[in-house]
């Protein structure tokens, strides 16, 4: 269950970039409001308000943040109410996207990522002509608090236990794919052997990944996401891109 991807870590060299243009602390507080919206207030009765508030405070978001974007969910506070949307598109290399976005302005948001995917060699697809390449599974990344530790036999049992599917591993940095519901298990597994948790909850995986092997390559498809990336309503760009520039087979 071991292997290697430097696409792990591209990722999560993304999410410390977003999280210092304060893009993370906006996504979490959205991510609030729409459960609170769907569910109500009490985490305790809504299993996804409780998912976002774990989540936000894995990233350091105040309290006083997450407790506004509940009141705005419930409409206790003005404001255009936020939604989800998902888009799919084709960028450099033949690589697939699905993107999803957090919105107050569907008309806004399609229109704008529409255009960064078409100016900068993509293009729109239909609705299901990417999603079928992509299972939707909990995704957990993490790394050693301790610098030179490395994951044991006995943490890997435990891992498999929690319900991880697939373990890579790449300069400490371990990703661990696991079913939609099991995702918690497995943080919490991580958090009890001393491990940082960079990022953790749903994601997009691909059945099948698209090898980047040289570096003008790598660097389009890099670009590619970061400009749409760069959009204030997106929050996640999946791909079933896989950049294996200088790893050894």
């Amino acid at each position: 269950m071991s292997g290697h991807s430097k696409w792990a870590n591209i990722r999560v060299k993304k999410t410390a970039q977003d999280a210092k243009r304060g893009k993370v602390f906006t996504r979490h507080a959205r991510l609030v409001e729409i459960s609170a919206r769907q569910g109500g207030a009490d985490p305790g009765s809504n299993a996804a308000l409780r998912t976002a508030i774990e989540n936000a405070r894995e990233d350091s978001v105040p309290n006083a943040n997450i407790e506004r974007a509940i009141k705005k969910g419930l409409g206790d506070l003005k404001g255009e109410q936020m939604a989800e949307v998902v888009y799919e598109a084709y960028g450099p290399q033949g690589t697939a996207y699905i993107i999803e976005c957090l919105t107050d302005n569907r008309n806004r948001t399609i229109a704008n990522v529409k255009n960064l995917i078409t100016k900068h060699g993509g293009r729109m697809a239909e609705g299901g002509a990417v999603g079928w390449m992509f299972d939707r599974k909990g995704l957990v990344i993490a790394e050693p608090s301790v610098t030179g530790q490395t994951m044991s036999d006995d943490l890997e049992l435990a891992l498999i236990d929690a319900g991880a599917e697939d373990i890579t591993k790449d300069d400490g940095v371990l990703r661990i794919v696991c079913g939609m519901t099991q995702w918690s298990k497995v943080r919490d597994a991580l958090k009890q052997q001393g491990y940082t948790i960079l990022s953790a909850g749903l994601s997009y995986i691909p059945k099948q990944k698209v090898s980047i092997t040289d570096e003008a390559s790598a660097k389009k498809v890099s670009d590619f996401i970061d400009l749409i990336e760069e959009d204030d309503d997106v929050s996640e760009v999946h791909t079933n891109a896989e950049v294996v520039v200088g790893v050894a087979a």
